[in-house]
């Protein structure tokens, strides 16, 4: 009983970024407009968005592998796309993106990583990701602050706050060992006695790598990500900057990270309509960039993700993993 009440909850969860959109477009004051701007889009500037999207994953891949070679696992390229890819896949497609969590099943079975120590790992990888985040969304809502709403600042500085704090928690000796130890039993079942202890120092050993590789390459990633979004915005012909794509990408990104909408879908053309009629643009433009960033941003992860899925599923039993006590580091 309990389970199916939990089931029904996360796919109600997932059901409120939709049901937003949906309220977006109803409220719109021409909604057949929403389905011209989209006709209008040139399609080879929507390919070169398209094409761009490689070199943001190719960015993932090598920043994992870089933190894999901190801890001195080496681990092939072809294996660390089809992990990559297929955790992607699972995190785009499932509210809060939780899909990361399918790498330490990878590096488990093939490599004998510790399940803690892949753990710490995967929450460095988002780490980085969620700090340089928070840097650009705070550069765009101060960019922005003149055309947005007291409440809508405060709560993207609100949410700021919270990303840069969470992961700090983590790297303060005695808070974590406090607030996470009591909960670590039901994350890491069956690593052993030393489980936390090896969670721990690995993930404070990644701090200052991550900070001279992981991070530049994590700026990298998101600069491509942007590129994107502008190929989009000109292939709608938006009169948006660069800087203005990735100014609002960042704030819509983050909030694409709040468990109640798969990546970000209705969270983000919420607040795009919201913004574009400020910067003297309507708000079906904005919710049909929305859209579009959606299909030619996200749904490649997804398309590219099934099929690395399909050539090389997540393992279901570790192998070389099986003794903890032989893995590396």
């Amino acid at each position: 009983m309990e389970r199916t009440k939990a089931k029904t909850l996360r796919l109600l969860l997932r059901l409120v970024g939709p049901l937003l959109l949906v309220v977006v477009v109803w409220r719109l004051q021409d909604s057949a407009a929403l389905l011209d701007v989209v006709r209008q889009a040139d399609p080879r500037w929507l390919l070169v968005a398209l094409a761009a999207a490689l070199p943001a994953i190719h960015l993932k891949v090598v920043r994992w592998r870089m933190l894999l070679a901190m801890r001195g696992h080496r681990y092939t390229l072809g294996k660390s796309y089809g992990a990559v890819l297929a955790s992607l896949y699972l995190g785009m497609t499932t509210p809060g993106r939780v899909g990361e969590v399918l790498r330490i099943q990878y590096v488990r079975h093939d490599l004998g990583v510790r399940y803690a120590e892949g753990l710490a790992i995967t929450v460095m990888d988002r780490v980085s990701d969620l700090y340089v985040l928070a840097a650009f969304v705070t550069v765009g809502a101060t960019y922005f602050v003149s055309f947005l709403s007291n409440e809508l600042v405060f709560a993207t500085a609100g949410a700021v706050v919270v990303a840069l704090a969470a992961p700090a928690v983590l790297l303060i000796p005695g808070l974590a060992e406090r607030v996470v130890g009591r909960l670590w039993a039901g994350w890491a079942r069956g690593s052993g006695e030393d489980s936390f202890e090896v969670f721990l120092t690995t993930l404070r050993g990644l701090v200052r790598g991550s900070a001279l590789y992981a991070v530049p390459t994590t700026i990298a990633a998101y600069l491509c990500i942007y590129l994107q979004g502008w190929l989009i915005a000109r292939a709608l012909g938006l009169h948006l900057t660069y800087f203005d794509v990735a100014s609002l990408l960042a704030m819509t990104s983050l909030l694409g990270l709040m468990p109640i909408s798969v990546s970000g879908l209705g969270l983000r053309e919420l607040l795009l309509a919201l913004v574009f009629p400020a910067l003297g643009m309507r708000a079906e433009q904005g919710v049909a960039f929305g859209l579009l960033v959606f299909l030619f941003m996200y749904m490649i992860y997804v398309v590219a993700g099934f099929l690395a899925w399909q050539l090389r599923p997540p393992p279901v039993a570790p192998a070389a993993a099986e003794d903890d006590e032989g893995a590396p580091g």
